[in-house]
């Protein structure tokens, strides 16, 4: 670091807390043309997210992906798709690197998903992860794996192979509470397995502003507005308890942990507000504090670098009273996590469709 009156204060004061700021985003100029390195020296930047949606914005959205796409014309449009993004990641890893050897392996990791349209074949997800993991083939990777029913076992497979995990798509706490199950089990199969679980690293992607963006639609058909805003906050406040509970202060993780492993941290993911009324860093101030990532869009991470103003851990607060009054209106918070994760689902697979048919067109009319 060149010195430290070029980091920013308010960012360094949230990685103070707890929380790893990390990067809803990746695409080759970001890596190439040295911003990322910039972010990592700067703003506390201490990893990177990337999705099938992301991808799709990248690789359509600029010319710089052309000479790439024509050198593999010969190829199928996943088979480019996957090599781009595998290049994306390696080069990212690479810059990540030096955090990832900085902290000792509990930050500078980039996370590739496996396919969308997986979600629910639980041995493909599989297979694909340990292919990818192969290929990308940097310790600072992780796999995202949906956390439906069908990954579950998917989750606890990988990690018993010795390869990290960022598990996505999470609404529900109850889900989020199966999943902590099967990072556990994963871990103690890889401890069976004779992997260090030292080594092994894995987080939990929580979503948080399509919790509000439903919960205040439906507060809105029913006249009650005081209301909106705070089922976000409140949902990923108790998935944090639950956190706590299950893996923080349980026997089960304890006896891990004598063996070097490392809690799955909480992910806030979807922090970016989608309420104009709110403010931009709603859910970054709102769920700061220990052994937390939050993986923010751009204009959040410029919103945080401009305005958090958070001093003490928020995400501790208790949830029970915003969850009851929500209760009380109608919001049935199941049927909405229900909801969220088959949009969620789609939202990738609609993208990632969108994508691969471009991919087709340009390779057609190239090769």
């Amino acid at each position: 670091m060149s010195n430290a009156a070029s980091v920013n204060e308010r960012l360094a004061r949230l990685t103070a807390l707890g929380t790893s700021i990390w990067l809803d985003q990746i695409e080759r100029k970001l890596v190439e043309g040295g911003e990322l390195a910039r972010l990592i020296e700067e703003d506390s930047l201490q990893g990177m997210t990337s999705n099938p949606a992301i991808f799709e914005k990248a690789i359509l959205g600029s010319e710089e992906y052309d000479d790439q796409i024509s050198s593999l014309a010969s190829q199928d449009a996943r088979s480019i798709y996957q090599a781009i993004a595998i290049q994306d990641v390696q080069g990212a890893a690479d810059v990540l690197r030096g955090v990832y050897d900085s902290t000792d392996g509990v930050d500078g990791y980039v996370s590739l998903e496996v396919d969308p349209d997986l979600a629910f074949d639980t041995d493909k997800t599989i297979a694909q992860a340990q292919e990818y993991w192969e290929r990308v083939d940097r310790p600072n990777l992780m796999i995202k794996i949906p956390g439906t029913d069908e990954g579950l076992p998917a989750i606890t497979a990988t990690l018993a192979k010795g390869i990290n995990v960022n598990v996505t798509l999470l609404f529900k706490v109850e889900q989020y509470e199966k999943v902590m199950d099967a990072f556990l089990s994963g871990l103690e199969q890889a401890a069976e397995n004779g992997h260090d679980v030292a080594r092994i690293h894995s987080v939990a992607s929580f979503f948080v502003s399509r919790v509000d963006t439903e919960v205040d639609k439906r507060l809105e058909e029913a006249g009650n507005t005081e209301l909106q805003g705070k089922a976000g906050l409140a949902n990923a406040r108790a998935a944090y308890q639950a956190y706590l509970k299950a893996i923080k202060n349980s026997d089960r993780f304890a006896a891990l942990a004598a063996k070097g492993a490392h809690v799955q941290r909480p992910l806030w993911a979807s922090t970016g507000v989608k309420n104009p009324k709110y403010s931009p860093v709603l859910y970054v101030d709102g769920l700061a504090g220990p052994e937390t990532v939050n993986t923010m869009p751009v204009a959040t991470l410029d919103a945080a670098r401009e305005s958090s103003e958070v001093t003490e851990p928020q995400v501790t607060v208790d949830p029970t009273e915003d969850l009851k009054a929500l209760a009380d209106a109608g919001i049935d918070m199941t049927d909405v996590t229900d909801k969220l994760l088959k949009d969620g689902v789609d939202a990738f697979v609609t993208p990632m469709e969108k994508l691969l048919d471009a991919l087709d067109e340009k390779r057609k009319a190239v090769a």
